[in-house]
């Protein structure tokens, strides 16, 4: 087991290991709980009762946070002609087509999400095997292949987060920042979970929320009481 820190330690004493409390209590226990010498990320990790190995219980989507993630992102679009002009006007931070495929092919990859429009895809698809794994390619089930680009730009600068179920059957995703406050860590968190609500696969059957829990980037967990999800949304 790893050598837990004294801060660490010192936070934990803030939640009861077998407790599951309501939504506003976690977010208030993981926001006092916060000790690092940096604005923390708050994150919430969800435990779902899907069987992802089955296509139709994969749950994979998108949403826009109301407050962002309070979070950066350097954003790439591959366009040409008119749809590169409109996605340099909405923000973007990298703009190109072929000579992007070959930088990245080099072994650049200085960007956190990449957008395309549908004729580009032919030519990003070479990048597969690069981008697939590291979670970077276009695709268009969460909106990041288009023609709209210069609107799917401004909803990811926006806080547009993607999420998608894992081998075993959790999502993560991060809510938001410490300096966040209360409140809107509770808005960004309801969005989320509506999100995840809308999403159920229809051939999910019994409890779909089997286990919820909050945490900074450095403190412990906080679990969050299923049962909680009808009064909180």
């Amino acid at each position: 087991m790893a050598k837990r820190s004294k801060k660490y330690l010192e936070s934990s004493k803030n939640v009861d290991p077998v407790a599951r409390y309501t939504f506003e209590e976690a977010v208030d226990i993981v926001l006092r709980g916060a000790y690092a010498n940096f604005n923390e990320s708050v994150d919430v990790a969800v435990r779902l009762g899907v069987d992802p190995r089955k296509a139709d219980q994969m749950v994979r989507g998108s949403v826009v946070l109301p407050h962002g993630t309070g979070r950066e992102i350097r954003i790439l679009a591959f366009a040409k002609g008119e749809k590169h002009k409109e996605a340099e006007e909405a923000g973007a931070d990298f703009v190109g087509a072929e000579d992007m495929v070959e930088k990245i092919e080099k072994g650049w990859l200085e960007f956190d999400k990449a957008v395309a429009t549908p004729d580009m895809m032919s030519t990003v698809g070479k990048l597969g095997r690069i981008l697939g794994p590291r979670g970077l390619m276009p695709n268009a089930k969460v909106g990041t292949v288009t023609f709209e680009i210069g609107k799917a730009i401004k909803e990811l600068k926006a806080g547009k987060i993607e999420f998608r179920v894992e081998k075993t059957g959790v999502i993560h995703s991060a809510l938001g920042k410490v300096s966040f406050g209360p409140e809107k860590i509770l808005e960004n968190l309801r969005v989320f979970m509506d999100a995840l609500v809308r999403h159920k696969p229809a051939s999910s059957k019994g409890t779909y929320f089997r286990g919820i829990a909050l945490s900074s980037t450095m403190g412990p967990g906080v679990k969050v009481d299923p049962a909680q999800m009808r009064l909180f949304m």
